[in-house]
């Protein structure tokens, strides 16, 4: 079981890896949240520590990502200091063929978007289980909404057709609250046959600040794979 857990370990260094290879000197770089991401932030502050790369600043999506990259040496900055952001990292829950995505797992997902969105390149870094023909199949869709909203946004996704349940903590009373202070419902639909306009749909409910649809924004996915217990990394752009 160890050699798996290594092999798969592994693999997501490789992403990782893969991914901060493509950053260069001078770039501003989108943090992103997530545990395949955090190797591509140690990777940065390696080839920063390393002198291989020079000048590059980071914009993190969570506090996680803040954390991770003060710890690996990486210089930050905000939105307000910036006019561009050349190259975003940033992990999935899931990645449908168009290179749509759900993501949220982290309850990071408006700070993702707002950065990733921003980003001339958006790199996704999965494992192969986060490929899927169709969004929503393995994976809920996180949305974020204010505190005083939660029950009348809760009804009003049970009229989209949609399952919604808060998500509540894990080893903490109560529901998750965001790096923004809000709460996450997961919602569960039978199928969701167009990301884009149910996207929209979500976005426009009173209280709704934001959902993990992020379609369109995907520029290339970096793919991690373990066969025969090799890790291996594939491209998908």
């Amino acid at each position: 079981m160890s050699a798996e857990i290594d092999a798969t370990t592994l693999m997501k260094q490789q992403v990782g890896k893969a991914a901060a290879d493509r950053v260069q000197s001078g770039s501003i770089v989108g943090l992103g949240t997530g545990s395949t991401t955090a190797y591509a932030i140690q990777f940065l502050g390696d080839r920063l520590k390393s002198g291989e790369l020079k000048d590059i600043i980071g914009v993190p999506t969570s506090f996680q990502a803040e954390v991770l990259a003060k710890q690996y040496g990486i210089p930050l900055t905000t939105l307000d200091a910036i006019d561009r952001i050349d190259i975003a990292i940033d992990g999935a829950d899931e990645v449908d063929p168009q290179l749509n995505l759900i993501k949220g797992g982290g309850a990071a997902h408006t700070r993702e978007k707002i950065v990733d969105s921003l980003a001339d390149l958006f790199i996704v870094v999965v494992d192969s289980s986060k490929l899927v023909d169709k969004l929503g199949s393995t994976f809920k869709l996180p949305v974020e909404v204010i505190p005083m909203a939660y029950a009348p946004v809760m009804r009003a996704i049970e009229k989209l057709g949609g399952k919604p349940e808060l998500r509540m903590g894990v080893k903490k009373a109560g529901p998750v609250i965001t790096d923004q202070g809000n709460m996450v419902i997961d919602v569960k639909f039978d199928t969701i046959d167009n990301p884009a306009e149910l996207e929209k749909t979500l976005n426009n409910i009173p209280g709704v600040l934001e959902n993990g649809l992020f379609v369109g924004v995907t520029n290339l996915v970096l793919v991690g794979e373990v066969k025969d217990g090799q890790p291996s990394v594939r491209e998908i752009s």
